[in-house]
């Protein structure tokens, strides 16, 4: 909403416009407005509810309820022996984010994207605007955020220049000059579209310049030549520029040093408040014409996305906490954590057939988009639960969840998490499709759309496993009794994802075993969490006692059998395998234990 609202301001601020441009501003708008007042409306119906916030399957196509995961639960397995440490094993389940209100009808967002932006071509001719592809949109975006972090930050830096001037301190004017030279080039080194996108269209956009002189009346977006050398000036010679006026003062003039450097001050301030002000213009005209062309399927496709984003966003926060919890023992996996990151593995078992196509058309997309989000460990004011949850801020494109922990658990952390260091996670979606749907796809349908997303997330694990070994030291990775090196089952992994076979579930399995191996988060959907991924989730259980815990082969069946079956009963399970007693506790969060079915085999 506040994103939304800011482009309404941003929109108004252009000023005025030819009346081609402003009727397509005042349409924009409109559909701003539109969207605005659907997700107040959405907020306001959440705001009723009371209770856990639980979306069971059967609310799954509720409009008000359309940005919450379903049957979003979190689990743990923990395994007692007598002769070792005990053992835990986590894992979150979650329905597909996917957007199952608006339906599946025309497809998933994968194919919805790429089909708007195949017309998007044709509708810039219509509307007469220069059409942009989605990184130009990203980086014209990321320019305007980066401009309301930049000037107020140059602001602040040159009235400490002149607080060490009135102070008379050589050393304190040299170091205010060199923060101030440091944060301007660090900021423009951390944001490359402020350089690769130009703060004049004259200058570097000249397609994008000929439009504004035929559309924008003279005043809208135009930089002149001065203020461009001036820029120029400062952002590229500007630390030797202004070190000479400084050092003059500081050897020869015995005056007021803030006096004599405040016109100086000034000129830079006014400098970059021109340019900030007419770049900002130029860079939302860049975003009206792509709003222009959107109008009206590109809006509902971006509501869909948020809808997708939101369920998907939500599973990774529950499972990054309990993860974090889980490791805060763990010197390794706090190093882990801070030096490269978490891969976060999602399983689905959709199968590639009818509406489940268009579900995990959403789910890819929703998965990629939260490559983008970024999480940031916090000390909580209190340990009261209500200070203890994790806070969402940022804006669309580079979101950043705080966790917060209580303030006991906060001073044990590294330095470099307790400073507040971005945490990455490294999203991965594999899919197999496992019943007779996918029996039918695979014999007369299409599977290209799991094929390639099972390529293509290999390939992300396999650069996260190249990072993380030349980061990280492997003794920091976990101990299993499975002494097969992770490169080997990467190398397995990569042989199956090309191989032609029919619901190759060596695919899934591989891929969590890794996805364990190396520290990270465990996640299994299907349609709606229940019957698909409870018979995987038990069977990866069974697979775990068996393979880590030495529960016989001659017992495996009953094991398994028992989980999905006296499990409604009790959530304690007693398992006797060769002498060796075994107990494993399931331990669920808002798990309705009837969602256990009393299914033998997989």
């Amino acid at each position: 909403i506040f994103v939304f609202i800011c482009r309404v301001q941003d929109l108004r601020e252009l000023g005025e416009l030819s009346p081609h441009w402003d009727n397509l501003r005042k349409e924009v708008m409109t559909r701003y407005g539109g969207i605005i007042s659907s997700y107040q409306e959405t907020l306001a119906e959440l705001d009723k509810i009371t209770g856990r916030s639980f979306k069971p399957s059967c609310c799954k196509a509720q409009k008000s309820l359309e940005f919450i995961p379903i049957n979003l639960h979190t689990q743990r397995m923990r395994v007692t022996c007598p002769k070792k440490t005990d053992a835990f094993y986590d894992i979150v389940t979650v329905g597909a984010p996917a957007a199952h209100f608006q339906g599946f009808k025309c497809g998933g967002l994968q194919r919805l994207l790429s089909r708007y932006e195949a017309e998007k071509k044709s509708f810039s001719t219509a509307y007469q605007c220069i059409y942009y592809s989605p990184e130009h949109t990203a980086k014209a975006q990321e320019v305007l955020s980066t401009m309301s972090l930049l000037q107020p930050l140059i602001t602040s830096l040159a009235d400490q220049l002149l607080q060490a001037a009135h102070e008379h301190s050589s050393p304190g004017l040299r170091d205010a000059l060199k923060n101030l030279s440091d944060k301007v080039r660090l900021h423009l080194h951390l944001s490359p579209p402020f350089t690769s996108i130009p703060l004049s269209l004259y200058y570097f956009w000249p397609e994008a310049a000929a439009i504004h002189k035929r559309w924008v009346c003279r005043h809208t977006c135009q930089v002149t030549s001065q203020t461009g050398d001036l820029l120029r000036l400062i952002f590229n010679s500007g630390d030797e520029f202004v070190q000479t006026q400084i050092n003059c003062y500081i050897f020869v003039t015995t005056g007021d040093w803030k006096e004599q450097l405040c016109p100086l001050v000034t000129r830079l301030k006014e400098c970059v408040m021109e340019v900030m002000e007419k770049a900002k213009r130029a860079m939302t005209f860049v975003l009206l014409q792509e709003a222009a062309c959107s109008i009206p399927q590109g809006f509902l496709l971006q509501q869909r996305r948020d809808v997708v984003f939101s369920q998907a966003l939500s599973a990774l926060a529950c499972g990054f906490v309990m993860r974090v919890y889980a490791g805060l023992q763990d010197e390794g996996f706090l190093r882990q954590l801070h030096l490269v990151g978490l891969v976060a593995q999602f399983e689905s078992l959709l199968s590639t057939y009818s509406e489940e196509i268009g579900m995990l058309e959403d789910m890819e997309v929703g998965i990629s988009d939260l490559e983008r989000v970024v999480f940031k460990i916090t000390e909580a004011k209190t340990d009261d639960l209500s200070d203890l949850q994790p806070l969402v801020c940022g804006r669309r494109g580079h979101f950043t969840v705080e966790v917060p922990l209580p303030q006991v658990v906060f001073q044990t952390l590294p330095e470099e998490i307790k400073e507040g260091k971005p945490l990455r996670v490294f999203p991965v979606l594999f899919n197999v499709g496992i019943n007779e749907q996918q029996t039918i796809a695979e014999r007369f349908g299409d599977i290209s759309l799991q094929e390639r997303i099972n390529q293509k997330n290999f390939e992300t694990l396999e650069a996260y496993y190249k990072s993380l070994s030349e980061k990280v030291p492997l003794e920091c990775l976990p101990c299993f009794q499975t002494q097969t090196d992770i490169k080997e089952l990467l190398e397995t992994l990569g042989q199956n994802v090309v191989t032609k076979k029919r619901k190759n579930v060596e695919i899934l399995w591989i891929a969590g075993t890794i996805c364990r191996r190396l520290n990270g988060i465990r996640f299994t959907s299907c349609k709606s969490a229940k019957d698909r991924t409870s018979m995987s989730v038990t069977l990866e259980q069974c697979a775990l006692l068996r393979d880590e815990h030495q529960l016989s082969k001659d017992f495996f069946v009953r094991a398994l059998d028992c989980m999905r079956s006296e499990l409604q009963i009790s959530p304690s399970v007693l398992l006797v395998s060769g002498g060796a007693l075994l107990i494993t506790d399931l331990i669920t969060a808002h798990f309705d234990t009837s969602f256990y079915f009393s299914l033998v085999g997989l």
